[in-house]
């Protein structure tokens, strides 16, 4: 059993690695809208969140046992319950079996910050297109569509509307609309959804918390890699990794409670919390003052995406690129896999000179 201090500790390891993720994600939209164009942007967000419909949506209607119940509700059930697990700020509004609400208050997860203001609303679109407006056929039901009477990235109060099923199947075209005019509900806590206590203690949650974030990324791998190729998605990947990790060290240093020396031994301990709040090992070898090595065993990052390119390494080796610019710019980092242990990374850290 463990001790309430390495429980505490594991939650600070995910909430660590959460908001990197989050940050990741939401810095990806933004450096593809910003150097490519909001077409791009909006095509990239639109496969991300009909890859994750595919996958997560009908399990999860079972898992969090929505499955049994009228689909407008199960659908906007399944969208409170798993955002609220992630940390997303949300409501849910029932209104009859037909017809229920779905609100994302501000401050928005998935833009947060001042990235609100560089989000434009067709990327936000997008990620109904990709998920909301498709659940009605999920659910092998055309008559299940999804109303949007607000978005946030045009300065509205939020993001929201309503699953609503009509009396005919509906054409493509139909499966989302926009109904500006409409204002949804009030939140009362004491209709929407919960879960079960035994089943989601604290623990669990914020492991799922974690998990949400990382989740994004997984799907936005896959995707990146797909539309883009495996070397442009590497280099764009990375380099947004390492911007990334150069504006949040500091506070992801924080979160872990940590002090860590400004030196390659430091930065690799600040390694081995990181990568171990994916829940991947790693053993610490020092081969002298300015050198330090690092075995990771396993990715967990990659975990359940079946066969991936090992180019995903050095695209995610920006985080910790970028990272160490923060830490101490003399540092370098390098990774390669181990020859003898194929699912290992092994990694140097070292001082490099800096010359005048």
């Amino acid at each position: 059993m463990t001790t309430l201090f390495e429980q505490e500790r594991s939650r600070q390891l995910w909430n660590a690695v959460a908001e990197v993720y989050h940050a990741y994600f939401t810095g990806m939209v933004l450096y593809v809208s910003s150097r490519h164009g909001n077409t791009a942007a909006e095509e990239l967000v639109y496969e991300i969140f009909s890859k994750q419909r595919e996958e997560k949506f009908l399990p999860g209607l079972k898992k969090l046992n929505l499955d049994q119940l009228p689909h407008a509700v199960a659908a906007a059930q399944y969208h409170y319950l798993s955002n609220h697990i992630g940390g997303v700020s949300v409501e849910y509004m029932p209104e009859s079996d037909n017809k229920a609400w779905i609100r994302y208050s501000p401050p928005r997860w998935i833009w947060s910050g001042t990235a609100l203001c560089g989000i434009a609303p067709e990327i936000s679109t997008a990620m109904l297109r990709g998920w909301h407006a498709q659940n009605g056929l999920m659910l092998n039901n055309p008559r299940l569509g999804f109303v949007c009477t607000k978005q946030t990235v045009d300065g509205q109060s939020g993001l929201e509307g309503y699953y609503y099923e009509y009396k005919h199947d509906l054409q493509p075209h139909e499966r989302l609309r926009f109904a500006r005019e409409e204002e949804a509900p009030l939140f009362d806590q004491t209709k929407a959804p919960t879960l079960p206590t035994t089943e989601w203690p604290k623990e669990r949650l914020a492991k799922a918390h974690r998990n949400y974030a990382m989740e994004y990324m997984r799907t936005s791998y896959q995707v990146a890699f797909s539309l883009w190729g495996p070397i442009e998605a590497t280099h764009r990947l990375n380099t947004i990794g390492k911007m990334i990790g150069m504006q949040f060290y500091h506070e992801i240093k924080d979160i872990l409670g940590a002090q860590y020396s400004n030196d390659a031994k430091g930065f690799t301990q600040f390694m081995i919390d990181f990568i171990s709040g994916h829940g991947d090992k790693c053993t610490k070898t020092v081969r002298s003052e300015n050198i330090c090595e690092l075995e990771q065993e396993g990715f967990s990052f990659a975990k359940g995406l079946g066969p991936w390119p090992k180019s995903f390494i050095s695209a995610w080796a920006g985080l910790l690129q970028g990272a160490a610019v923060a830490h101490n710019r003399q540092l370098d980092i390098s990774c390669q896999f181990n020859d003898t242990k194929d699912s290992n990374i092994l990694w140097t850290i070292k001082t490099k000179p800096i010359y005048n």
